[in-house]
């Protein structure tokens, strides 16, 4: 009996085991199928160091997740030429396909995200949007004079030529939106064999590039993307969003944050100084002073910039020492001239609003312009402490020798002289002080009521 129930209980277990075996087979190759997918990233705004780790983390995460491809939606005006290197590198070494996508409408692959687009293994432009205007410029925008013009154009033509020869993309153009700056649509882009086609959606996007032969690493593969379309035929797209490390940087990495986090520590740490005690301006100062350091390191910086904005510091800390409105008024025009340098670098296209600047320095010039005629009228004002406030002053005679007496003034008895012989009772005027605490007074009209 027990021997029949113990086959009873095995035949049962097997039969248990067999059907969650099966359903865990079911589960499994059901979740294979989910898996299929393509990743996506969303660029947009100004190529710095804080994008370009970005992007390199997406790559190893999108490739490390089983995504078939990685979508890069880029809308950029432009940025660092060393960021954009390492973006370029990251793709061209990518072990998963890289899709440029410039989108949405109305986007635009400027400078910087010329060399991005012509890297991708697929590239795309949405209606609407345009690419070029490739020209190395110096942060504040102007045109860059001399050798230096001459060597960073020829290596940025040559930079954007190697990509294009890579990527099997038109290296005439390439070159020609250094040189010349030019900048297309996106029909005169699909015509000039700029990128590989338009697409009005991702769905679109992914349609157009199923069966493109790309090269991968050396290798040619065939992009197919049936595995990442659900059962409706739409595609499953996972979006990479930027870790907090990144939009922190991306954030402090744009010159006008830069420059108000700069101009907001001066003036949190000059009311500080200004009025000791009130801590709150201080410790915002402080803050904003760790932050706005935090982004120069990621940013070019000129020093010519940087030293002269030092120097305003200084003067305007050297006008609490020597309040004479002078000092502050350096430091403000110094504060202006060095914004306006601090990101002003041939390998930039960075550069603080020059709205702000002019803003903020109008604000402290003005501050600096009341300092200077509070202190002239301070200046001018007769004194109210001590002997030399009591001149002018009248008051009365209350006893009086032969060499002097006292005097009553607003109710204070003081000793005082004169240079005449003076009666008790009689009013007298105030016109100095002699050493120590006694006033020299002579005689007046009747008193104006003491």
């Amino acid at each position: 009996m027990n021997t029949i129930c113990s086959r009873r209980s095995r035949a049962l277990g097997r039969t248990i085991f067999t059907v969650f075996l099966g359903i865990a087979i079911v589960a499994g190759a059901g979740a294979g199928v989910e898996a299929g997918h393509v990743a996506r990233i969303v660029i947009n705004g100004t190529i710095n160091p804080a994008v370009a780790d970005f992007i390199g983390e997406s790559i190893d995460q999108a490739h490390e997740a089983g995504a078939s491809a990685l979508i890069v939606s880029l809308d950029t005006p432009g940025g660092l030429l060393s960021s954009t290197k390492t973006i370029v590198k990251d793709i061209l070494a990518a072990p998963l396909p890289v899709i440029v996508y410039v989108a949405p409408s109305g986007a635009g692959a400027g400078s910087a995200g010329v060399f991005i687009t012509l890297a991708g293994h697929v590239a795309a432009m949405a209606s609407g949007t345009n690419i070029g205007a490739a020209h190395p410029v110096a942060g504040g925008g102007q045109d860059i004079g001399g050798d230096m013009r001459e060597k960073l154009e020829n290596f940025t033509a040559s930079f954007s030529e190697t990509i294009a020869q890579k990527r099997g993309r038109n290296t005439e153009w390439a070159a020609q939106a250094v040189r010349e700056s030019v900048s297309i649509t996106e029909r005169e882009a699909l015509e000039k064999k700029v990128v590989d086609f338009v697409a009005t959606s991702l769905d679109d996007l992914l349609t157009q590039a199923e069966g493109k032969e790309v090269d991968l690493n050396g290798s040619p593969l065939t992009l197919a993307f049936d595995d990442v379309r659900d059962s409706s035929g739409r595609p499953r797209v996972t979006t990479i969003e930027m870790r907090l490390k990144h939009k922190v940087l991306n954030i402090l990495a744009d010159p006008n944050i830069a420059g108000l986090l700069m101009m907001a520590a001066l003036a949190g740490l000059y009311f500080e100084f200004s009025n000791p005690g009130l801590v709150l301006p201080g410790v915002v100062g402080s803050i904003c002073l760790i932050l706005a350091l935090t982004a120069f390191q990621v940013l070019p910086i000129n020093t010519t910039g940087l030293v002269l904005i030092l120097l305003g510091v200084a003067l305007i800390l050297g006008e609490f020492l020597v309040p004479s409105g002078f000092l502050g008024m350096g430091g403000a025009v110094a504060f202006v001239l060095g914004a306006l340098f601090l990101f002003d670098t041939p390998e930039a296209d960075l550069m603080i609003d020059r709205g702000i600047i002019y803003t903020v320095g109008a604000f402290v010039l003005t501050v600096m312009l009341l300092l200077m005629r509070a202190v002239g009228s301070a200046l001018q004002r007769k004194p109210v402490l001590g002997t030399d406030g009591l001149v002018g002053e009248v008051g009365q005679v209350t006893s009086w020798g032969t060499t002097g007496g006292m005097i009553s003034v607003h109710g204070e008895i003081w000793a005082a002289e004169s240079t005449g012989p003076l009666d008790p009772g009689e009013t007298v005027e105030v016109v100095g002080a002699t050493d120590g605490l006694r006033l020299h007074v002579r005689r007046a009209g009747p008193p104006k009521g003491d």
